[in-house]
């Protein structure tokens, strides 16, 4: 959430992030059909967005690198052990019905389905290897990810970054100048509850 509000604000909006699927849960249908290996099928709701972050699209990283060979790729990096506690109480918890509230609207939301078919199939099945029962095994799957994202995508298309760095590596990669207001950032888990977790139909 922090990325996508910062690229807003550089001008690289309107940008792509989970709580999308909210705001139009029929791109569920092209998301889950993506994720169960349908071609080009994330291409839809990415229609007029200039950029993504987070899931979905992250679970399609590889094809967009190939679709888009002028499009620059944000690698966001941090403390393991800090991502996973992150990820364990926010998405995990989330998926493992942690959230009973929050769970019972998912259930009446209109495309509740298809959430639960890309939540099996792309985020678990295609980020995870089809399981986030295990520490080690997710991690070694973040880890993996990271190497395979700098192995894969040329060094003048990709940035590695960190949040904390602030406005300077991230303006001067994308070639914009550094705006005078702070940074933003995002509490992951007050992120998470105020948008993920409120009542989809709002």
């Amino acid at each position: 959430m922090t990325l996508k509000t910062a690229l807003c604000k550089l001008g690289f909006g309107p940008c792509y992030h989970f709580t999308e699927v909210f705001a139009h849960p029929e791109h569920l249908h092209h998301w889950a059909a993506a994720a169960n290996g349908e071609p080009g099928a994330w291409r839809g709701p990415l229609d007029g967005y200039q950029a993504t972050t987070d899931w979905p699209g992250v679970a399609f990283w590889r094809e967009m690198v190939q679709a888009f060979p002028d499009a620059k790729v944000i690698l966001t990096t941090r403390d393991t052990g800090e991502w996973y506690e992150s990820m364990r109480n926010t998405v995990f918890a989330a998926i493992n019905g942690r959230f009973p509230e929050a769970a019972a609207r998912f259930r009446t939301f209109e495309a509740a389905e298809q959430l639960a078919e890309f939540r099996q199939a792309g985020l678990i099945g295609r980020s995870f290897r089809g399981r986030i029962d295990d520490r080690d095994h997710v991690i070694a799957c973040f880890d993996e990810h990271n190497e395979e994202v700098q192995r894969t995508v040329p060094a003048e298309r990709l940035l590695v970054f960190r949040v904390n760095q602030g406005w300077e590596p991230l303006c001067a990669f994308l070639g914009v100048p550094v705006p005078e207001e702070p940074f933003p950032h995002s509490n992951d888990r007050e992120s998470f509850r105020s948008t993920v977790l409120r009542n989809p139909a709002l």
